[in-house]
């Protein structure tokens, strides 16, 4: 067979590499996907979307098609937090073991949502080949070669066993826990390793609803019969969600249970032992901990549980793994457009590695709490969710800061400190109403205010001659948009003489409070080291 070429190369099609292949079209970049699987998920896994995530589906154009899955108001599910029953007859007398603050207006213009993913991969996968990708289910990839101009890649077609070549520019892993991408590339990982086994009991039990009295949870562990049971209801409808545990030290297996187990145990754990009760799926897994020790190996990247992999508890698996997904997906973009370089690909690795180990230690202290085994000591370590949500902080050399934060910083402040995700606040042109989350999606932005006419001189006149994507938006009664309450540039940290420059992923990447001289020698020294040129540049200059 012929050999095919493209610019990327995606091993993966679940939420994370359907994720990359739509903000890759988003840039106008062609890729091809490849899954083994004949099709998308059937089953409601991965259901809880967080608002950063719906932030980056909003800013590739399918916000409005996800929202559109939404069965009722989900929110108020997030609400009710994590509670432990003995059954869930008894949900009345529910423990609340967290309480999560999450989103709200005044942080981001979307919110949480339920969905499982067995719907929105559906919509992820038209919005792909939308933008231009191919996605080729019923394949899976055989070897990785890579050289200095490229990676060669052998995939098969699993239903006629016929083997192509597949010859791209960059290669993105994101295929899951047992990646062959990671194993080809001989990536190790480092963590704790296994913590538990479970197995995921999709069923269908009309009576269950009555029996919850509406009482709103994201995940409700019931305790009968020795073992937690897990029930999640954010996909919003049948099948349920189940998860009880078994120990292959004990010489138990998935293979011990049999549908007539499964009902047993789900009647058990209602506290009914008449209910009725549809066995749907069972799907065993493991609850680990597992960090690679490199996210990229030449021209392969690795995303999602690929690179990253660490037990539900918080529910960070798919949406950290979306964010890698969007934090690589402007970096290839600009390198194969010409204007990024190999020292921007970098950053991916130095930017999300640091992420990925914070979002797997707090899955395993979450895990702890919720399993009774977490002292005093254990529970301090614990950052409320809407921190890791939205207030994740990166430090790479795209990013101009003299700060040295932790990843996870408590209390949330998004204030446009470089390093953190832009301040959202609304503003206003005419009768449009819209973020400042809603600028920052294919180029550099910089902000300026009504009294910052040189900056916005500068960004105007350096955009004409530079192949680096730059905007300037004037914030201002006079300028491109007005805010609709209070004041952009407190809320950005600068005075309404500064400027602050904005990465395509909504990232600050530096910000000057006030005049300088030569604003446009500044920001050209700027723009070149966090794009990835070579050149020096003085953060504050």
């Amino acid at each position: 067979m012929a050999e095919e070429s493209v610019p990327v190369l995606i091993v993966g099609g679940g939420p994370v590499g359907l994720s990359t292949a739509v903000f890759l079209g988003r840039h106008g970049i062609r890729s091809l996907l490849v899954e083994k699987r004949p099709d998308t998920s059937l089953l409601p896994r991965a259901p809880g979307l967080q608002a950063r995530t719906m932030e980056l589906f909003r800013a590739a154009g399918l916000g409005k098609e996800v929202r559109a899955l939404e069965i009722g108001d989900s929110h108020p599910f997030f609400e009710g937090g994590i509670l432990r029953v003995n059954t869930y007859s008894e949900i009345a007398d529910a423990e609340v073991l967290e309480a999560p603050s999450l989103d709200g207006p005044e942080v981001s213009p979307e919110r949480v949502m339920g969905c499982g993913q067995d719907r929105y991969e559906v919509v992820l996968a038209e919005k792909a080949r939308e933008f231009g990708a191919e996605v080729r289910f019923g394949s899976r990839l055989l070897s990785l070669d890579q050289d200095d101009d490229g990676v060669t890649a052998e995939i098969e077609d699993v239903r006629t066993g016929t083997v192509g070549t597949v010859r791209a520019r960059y290669v993105v892993g994101a295929d899951g826990a047992s990646s062959a991408v990671r194993r080809m590339l001989g990536v190790s990982r480092v963590g704790r390793g296994t913590v538990f086994n479970a197995l995921s009991i999709y069923f269908r039990a009309p009576e269950l609803e009555k029996i919850l009295q509406d009482r709103p949870f994201i995940l409700c562990y019931a305790t009968a019969g020795g073992t937690m049971i897990g029930l999640s209801r954010l996909h919003g409808r049948d099948p349920w969600l189940a998860a009880p545990l078994y120990h292959p030290d004990k010489g138990e297996s998935p293979a011990d249970f049999t549908d007539e187990r499964c009902v047993e145990i789900v009647r058990m754990a209602s506290g009914r032992p008449d209910m009725q009760v549809e066995i749907m799926a069972k799907v065993p897994w493991e609850g680990a901990q597992l960090v690679a020790e490199r996210f990229r190996v030449g021209r392969v990247f690795l995303a999602g549980d690929a690179a990253h992999l660490h037990p539900p508890a918080g529910g960070f698996g798919a949406n950290t793994g979306i964010h890698d997904a969007h934090n690589l997906a402007w970096k290839l973009a600009a390198t194969l457009k010409g204007w990024g370089n190999e020292k921007l690909l970098d950053t991916y690795h130095d930017e999300r590695h640091a992420v990925g180990n914070a979002m797997a230690e707090q899955a395993m202290v979450r895990n702890r709490v919720r399993h009774g085994h977490a002292d005093e000591q254990v529970r301090a370590k614990m950052v409320d969710d809407i921190i890791i949500t939205l207030g994740y902080r990166y430090r790479s050399s795209a990013i101009l800061s003299e700060e040295s934060k932790p990843v996870l910083t408590a209390p949330l402040r998004l204030v446009g400190e470089p390093g953190t995700r832009a301040p959202h606040v609304w503003l206003r042109r005419g009768e449009e109403r819209i973020s400042t989350i809603d600028l920052f999606y294919d180029s550099y932005v910089l902000l300026t205010g009504a009294q910052g006419a040189g900056w916005h001189e500068a960004a105007a006149a350096l955009a004409a001659r530079s192949e680096v994507p730059l905007r300037a938006v004037r914030i201002g009664p006079d300028g491109d948009y007005a805010a609709v309450d209070g004041d952009w540039a407190a809320a950005y940290g600068v005075s309404e003489r500064g400027a602050v420059l904005v990465r395509p992923d909504a990232f600050v990447a530096w910000r000057s409070s006030g005049d300088r001289s030569d604003p446009a020698g500044v920001l050209g020294d700027v723009l070149a080291q966090v794009a990835g040129a070579a050149g020096p540049v003085v953060a504050g200059r």
